[in-house]
């Protein structure tokens, strides 16, 4: 189904009912791509083909309720053109040009330093499928979680960051905020001790696709939270920190499992339609 258009004050009025998801496991293939059999999904949450990867539909058990994409009339209180995050009730808001009407709501992870950062800031950088190093603060203050990462993960199916991420910076410099993917369903709605703001590498893309460079960015404080959005305030649970093997990340099968993105890559399940837009650039 689509995004789902709503025009009440609560864009959670409209909820999924209790479908389950099928209990198929996570397959990964010899190239790397990573695919789930029979899974019950959402339309907006579906397979996609992306940089030479084949990202796994979002098993609709995590998009029950408000916890997906939906469309509808903005309250808040920011201008067009504004991505308005609210990480007290796990919402991002795209404030489109065309007006408020048609603002579309995504749910969010928050991490500890999606908590830190309160106020504006402005998308200088777009990344597709980015790298991902933890910064000196990250390890001095949670070593057992990120020292083991010092050298980074370059981009691709291993990195924390998933499919995008949007960059926030404040007056010239980068704040090491990011708007970035995930592959931690569970996340999504919740908040976790570690990162920044997750999204379903299906919302990212989309969002990513949405927005421009210097789009502003407003993050909201508490009481902004409290004030706007009452309904939703302190949605979700608080989830432990997730230690990753290192082997997961560095070890042979993992580096033999995952490659570099190639953006150049055309879908093979694509329309001959679409294969003569890729061939052309327009794809």
């Amino acid at each position: 189904m689509p995004s789902n258009a709503l025009s009440r004050r609560s864009f959670g009025s409209l909820m999924l009912g209790s479908l389950a998801a099928c209990a198929a496991p996570i397959e990964e293939e010899s190239d790397g791509n990573l695919t789930v059999p029979g899974v019950e999904h959402l339309d907006d949450y579906g397979p996609v083909f992306d940089a030479g990867y084949t990202l796994p539909p979002v098993p609709i058990e995590y998009t029950q309720g408000v916890n997906r994409r939906m469309t509808g009339v903005y309250i808040g209180e920011q201008e067009p053109g504004t991505i308005d995050v609210d990480p007290y009730a796990k919402f991002l808001y795209w404030i489109p040009n065309e007006g408020v009407e048609f603002t579309i709501r995504y749910p969010v992870g928050v991490g500890r330093a999606g908590l830190a950062f309160q106020g504006n800031g402005i998308i200088r950088l777009k990344r597709q499928w980015p790298g991902w190093t933890p910064t000196q603060n990250m390890i001095r203050r949670e070593p057992e979680v990120y020292e083991p990462f010092r050298q980074g993960i370059p981009g691709g199916l291993r990195s924390p960051l998933g499919s995008r991420a949007l960059y926030l910076f404040r007056n010239g410099r980068d704040t090491f905020y990011r708007i970035h993917g995930t592959n931690d369903l569970n996340s999504i709605g919740n908040s976790g001790s570690a990162g920044c703001i997750r999204m379903f590498n299906q919302d990212i893309i989309d969002l990513y696709d949405r927005v421009p460079l210097d789009t502003p960015v407003h993050v909201r404080s508490e009481e902004e939270s409290l004030r706007v959005d009452p309904e939703y305030f302190g949605r979700g649970v608080e989830l432990p920190p997730v230690i990753l093997d290192p082997d997961e990340v560095y070890g042979e099968e993992a580096l033999a499992r995952d490659r570099p993105p190639d953006f150049d890559a055309v879908d093979p399940n694509a329309t001959p339609e679409e294969l003569l837009q890729a061939v052309a650039g327009e794809g």
